[in-house]
């Protein structure tokens, strides 16, 4: 007979169900293919190099003027599509909006001289046409999601094109909030974090640099992620979001040498959205040319772009019609979850010419 143990009482009962979905599920992460990422319908409209133009026709069309996504060019837009039911693209569709998606592709060597101002003026604003063009509407929204929403601010602020609504969420406008360490804000502002010599001999940031950069601003919270995935393993449902997030997390794309050069330059280290003088081309951009209804979104667990980077827009811009929200996401659960196509709906329903 086995004798009791002083701390007997404080050893929790396995649960042998559960830990045999646990450990199921972890040896599935490790041996399965990676999850299918992108489920909603879609057509090829326009492609230019490696960038494609994506249409995703509503399942039944209930608003007149299409919804068009503009996202980072530091990762891959699937974030956006990344599963049935939590797709924000697929939600959008459902409750009855033309979607357009400028997916801008995996830049090679020879793209290195692609600049910001060739990925808004060559690709952007070409996409952009193409997409009110193939709708047959006479206006569009403009979507745009982290650095995507930067570019939009950029590019609505020169355009000609008719842009009736932008909406932008997690967007960094004022670089002088830094969501890091101070040294690196300083280093990158006196230019003792430099990146020059290395785009110099090899052209593009690559992938792993790229990660790399978000797994130190959000260390953390990256190493958080396994432990939590260790903790819910038993839960299937958790497991498969956490697999399509690990994806889309390590699947990072090279950015283009010249457009980093003027993103540090400009943004990082000039703040030009803010204290002026940024050129596109020839135009100068000037946040306050904003003449669209303007919706901005930031998550109140935003781990990477503070609320202060991204509220200054509010004043800069133009717009007579201007709204402002903080949601409880952070910066990727508000696309990963799906929220954000609610979020986009209730305030885009009344501003898109309901048929």
């Amino acid at each position: 007979m086995a004798a009791d143990s002083p701390l007997t009482e404080f050893i929790p009962d396995l649960d042998y169900d559960k830990e045999r979905q646990r450990w199921a599920n972890v040896f599935k992460i490790l041996s399965e293919p990676e999850p299918k990422i992108g489920h909603t319908p879609r057509n090829e409209v326009w492609r230019k190099n490696k960038s494609v133009l994506w249409h995703y026709p509503a399942q039944k069309k209930k608003y007149e003027i299409p919804l068009f996504f503009v996202y980072s060019l530091f990762n891959k837009p699937y974030i956006l599509d990344i599963a049935p039911k939590a797709s924000v693209i697929e939600g959008l569709t459902n409750m009855g909006y033309e979607v357009y998606l400028l997916d801008w592709g995996s830049p090679g060597y020879e793209d290195k001289q692609k600049g910001i101002d060739t990925y808004i003026e060559k690709y952007l604003r070409t996409a952009v046409k193409r997409a009110i063009r193939h709708s047959g509407a006479k206006e569009i929204t403009l979507i745009g999601y982290c650095l995507g929403g930067t570019i939009a601010s950029i590019y609505a602020s020169i355009a000609e094109e008719p842009i009736k609504n932008l909406i932008v969420a997690t967007v960094p406008i004022d670089f002088q909030p830094f969501m890091g360490p101070d040294k690196w804000a300083e280093g990158l502002r006196e230019g003792d974090i430099n990146f020059e010599r290395f785009i110099d001999t090899y052209g593009n940031i690559p992938p792993k640099l790229v990660e790399g950069m978000f797994r130190a601003i959000g260390a953390p919270i990256y190493f958080t992620n396994y432990t939590n995935l260790l903790h819910r393993a038993h839960d299937s449902k958790y497991v498969d979001k956490w697999r399509r997030m690990n994806k889309w997390t390590l699947d990072q794309v090279p950015f283009a040498g010249e457009a980093y050069r003027q993103l540090a330059a400009d943004l990082f280290k000039e703040n030009k959205l803010i204290k002026g003088g940024m050129m596109v081309g020839n135009k100068q951009v000037d946040l306050k040319n904003i003449k669209a209804n303007l919706f901005v979104v930031s998550g109140s667990r935003d781990n990477l772009i503070l609320e202060e980077q991204s509220k200054p827009i509010m004043d800069l811009a133009s717009s007579k019609d201007k709204t402002y929200i903080t949601v409880e996401a952070g910066h990727v659960s508000l696309a990963l979850s799906g929220l954000f196509a609610k979020i986009v709906h209730q305030w885009a329903s009344s501003r898109s010419n309901p048929l």
